[in-house]
């Protein structure tokens, strides 16, 4: 299960046992005594690498990475990773675009940032991944790197239906508004059908 999953899992169950589950988090069992896990912290970056800007809106098109979950589910998201040391935020994703789909691009624009909790090998992680929208540049998808399933180019159109994260879901609205504001030839037109780009 990767680290989003967990935390959407997460925040359904605090949701439903209230405090119960923020004690299962801290590593004891709910009401009772345990100990505390070890808060750390980490941050990524990655976004949504857009090719077609521009052009007409059907020809727009993102690249996605799919990981393949614990239950053989194939989970769709953006692609990010850990930012490293020297690294600004809009490096790091841009060089985890390249890693993760071979292909190149240039940050645009911030698209927000998501942030989650979840627990792995008894530390308790919060994490926080910011979000670009970046211009396709150059080079050919691959699924080379260890971490990844596969990797395509989704119509921006279908990429709600695709993307399996509400969060992530909800930075592509911000990216089809931040398209047509820079874009606006490749704005849909709102008699066509199917004129949002989700």
């Amino acid at each position: 299960m990767s680290p989003a999953e967990r935390a959407n899992r997460n925040r359904r169950s605090s949701r439903r046992r209230g405090t119960s589950a923020k004690k299962a988090a801290q590593g004891g069992a709910p009401g009772a005594p345990g100990p505390r896990l070890r808060t750390v912290r980490e941050t990524s970056a990655g976004g949504l690498v857009v090719d077609g800007l521009g052009g007409p809106p059907d020809k727009l098109c993102a690249a996605l990475i799919g990981r393949t979950d614990r239950r053989g589910r194939l989970l769709w998201s953006l692609p990010k990773g850990h930012i490293e040391r020297g690294e600004t935020a809009e490096m790091t994703a841009m060089r985890e675009v390249h890693e993760e789909t071979g292909v190149r691009s240039t940050v645009l624009a911030e698209l927000g940032s998501i942030d989650y909790w979840f627990v792995t090998e008894g530390r308790r992680v919060h994490k926080t991944v910011h979000h670009y929208l970046l211009r396709y540049l150059g080079g050919e998808l691959s699924d080379a790197d260890v971490e990844v399933t596969e990797v395509a180019w989704v119509p921006l159109r279908e990429l709600r239906s695709r993307l399996a994260y509400a969060d992530e879901r909800k930075l592509a609205d911000v990216a089809d508004q931040l398209i047509a504001e820079m874009h606006p030839e490749s704005r849909p037109r709102t008699d066509e059908p199917g004129a949002h780009l989700g």
